[in-house]
C-alpha cells in the first residue's frame, strides 16, 4: 500500500512539475518543442528503418533504403532555425523538453552538429541503396553524428 501511495505522489509531483512548466510556456515555444520533437521522431523513424538493415535485423532492401535515406536527407535539410527558440531548453522548462541550455550558449557549436548531421544524411542518401556494406559503413557517419549532437546538446534518459 505504501509503494502505491509512493507511486501516486510521484506521479503527482511529476504532473504538477510538468503543468507548472507548461503554465510558463507560450504558444510559439510549445509549438516549436513540438515541432523539434517531431522532427525527432522522424529522424528515429527512418534511422530504424536503415539501422535494422545494417544490424542485418530485416533483409537489406535497396528501394526501402533508398526511400528512407532520402526522406532522412530531406528531414535534416529542413531550415531549423524557429524550432529551438529561446527559453525552451530543460533548464526553463524541465521535463517539458531534453533539450541541453548548450544549444544557447554555444550556437555555432549546434549548427555545427546540424550541419554535420545534414552532410551525414546526405551521404547515407548516396550510399543507402547500393548495397549492404555501403550501407553499414554510411551508418558509422550518421551514427556518429547524431550521437555528438545528442552527446552535448541533449539531455540523457
Amino acid at each position: 500500500m505504501k509503494t502505491i501511495v509512493a507511486a501516486a505522489a510521484l506521479a503527482g509531483l511529476t504532473f504538477a512539475s510538468a503543468a507548472q512548466a507548461a503554465s510558463h510556456m507560450d504558444r510559439a515555444t510549445a509549438g516549436a518543442i513540438k515541432a523539434r520533437q517531431g522532427l525527432m521522431q522522424m529522424y528515429a523513424m527512418n534511422l530504424g528503418i536503415l539501422g535494422a538493415m545494417a544490424k542485418e535485423e530485416v533483409a537489406f532492401d535497396p528501394a526501402v533504403a533508398s526511400r528512407a535515406a532520402s526522406d532522412l536527407h530531406a528531414l535534416s535539410d529542413i531550415d531549423q532555425t524557429g524550432l529551438w527558440v529561446e527559453g525552451s531548453g530543460n533548464d526553463a522548462l524541465g521535463d517539458a523538453t531534453r533539450a541541453l541550455p548548450a544549444i544557447w550558449e554555444n550556437p555555432e557549436d549546434f549548427d555545427a552538429a546540424i550541419a554535420a548531421m545534414t552532410e551525414a544524411a546526405s551521404d547515407m542518401q548516396a550510399a543507402a541503396g547500393q548495397d549492404l556494406a555501403t550501407l553499414q559503413g554510411a551508418m558509422r557517419g550518421i551514427g556518429g553524428a547524431c550521437g555528438a549532437c545528442h552527446k552535448e546538446f541533449r539531455q540523457s534518459n
